[in-house]
């Protein structure tokens, strides 16, 4: 069995392949059960997160990734999510490879936003808002700018040092990056305005957007976390990665159907009708689109796919 670091990973996965693998694992090929999703308490008042996510593939895969999320990471210095991912031959189930699971998530969750972008995103974006000083804060301008023609990104977090932190690692990657105090005037800059976050009350509030913008919420993976308030969700026409997961275990979307603000009839689309095309999403020049993102295992394991694949020829 082949252990896959973070560093090789990164190699193996760059942005845009990713984008198209994802895509391609979505509009065919892959077999995804529901998570199982497990709280575990740590202390009064705070709980774990342990997600199990299988599945496997038509041509010969199966990959299972363990998950744990631990929010109150950030104040030891460590990554709130911890994983590890298994990928294994589907006829004989023999162990094929060890993979760093906080890489490829950070990857195939930011390549999912993008892939959604790629479908929603007015073609002409070039200014992105990234919320979020995380490691996805790092992964999302990047995997956003392999699909649109980003130019200019602005870095937000609760902690101002942070967020100058984060507008330099992009600086070092090649982005036009800075950081921002004032959130309200740069959702309105932004074209793109992507969340990753683990918000429990709206950080995004639907009266600063304007038409035209695309809304990629990617924390809030929780029934009791939200990133947007209501009125971004009433604004927009809104799309998912899964149906299945997202109505059911995102706060920015179960919470809102739940009280009746909107329906589950209003999420118009996930990812596999539109990299199936049996939903074709055209734009209207005023459209506010948003892109809830709960994460699934197709991602996973389309990441992991290709990631051997390249290594193995």
């Amino acid at each position: 069995m082949k252990l896959v670091d973070a560093a090789n990973l990164a190699e193996a996965l760059p942005y845009g392949a990713l984008v198209d693998a994802i895509g391609a694992a979505f509009a065919g090929g892959v077999t995804v059960p529901v998570r199982a999703h497990h709280d575990v308490p740590v202390q009064e008042g705070q709980n774990s997160t342990i997600l199990l996510m299988p599945a496997w593939s038509d041509d010969g895969f199966i990959g299972v990734k363990t998950v744990v999320v631990a929010p109150e990471n950030a104040s030891k210095g460590l990554p709130a999510v911890q994983a590890t991912y298994q990928l294994f031959d589907r006829e004989t189930g023999r162990p094929l490879a060890l993979m760093d699971g906080p890489e490829l998530t950070a990857r195939r969750t930011a390549c999912a936003s993008a892939l959604a972008a790629r479908y929603l995103a007015a073609e002409n974006a070039s200014k992105l808002l990234m919320i979020g000083t995380g490691v996805l804060g790092y992964h999302l301008p990047q995997a956003h700018a392999a699909v649109r023609p980003i130019t200019d990104v602005r870095v937000w977090g609760r902690n101002a040092a942070n967020a100058e932190k984060s507008a330099a690692a992009l600086r070092a990657a090649g982005m036009n990056a800075e950081m921002t105090e004032d959130l309200s005037s740069s959702v309105e800059w932004a074209d793109i305005v992507s969340a990753a976050t683990l918000a429990k009350e709206p950080i995004i509030k639907g009266n600063w957007l304007r038409p035209g913008q695309h809304v990629d919420l990617v924390g809030a993976f929780r029934p009791d976390m939200r990133e947007a308030d209501d009125t971004v969700l009433k604004r927009s026409r809104i799309f998912c990665d899964t149906k299945s997961g997202a109505i059911k275990e995102a706060g920015d979307l179960c919470d809102p159907i739940a009280r009746g603000v909107i329906s589950e009839k209003d999420v118009l689309a996930d990812l596999f009708e539109l990299s199936s095309g049996d939903y074709v999403f055209e734009r209207g020049a005023d459209d506010i689109t948003m892109f809830k993102s709960a994460g699934t295992a197709i991602e996973d394991l389309a990441a992991a796919m290709l990631a051997y694949k390249r290594d193995h020829g």
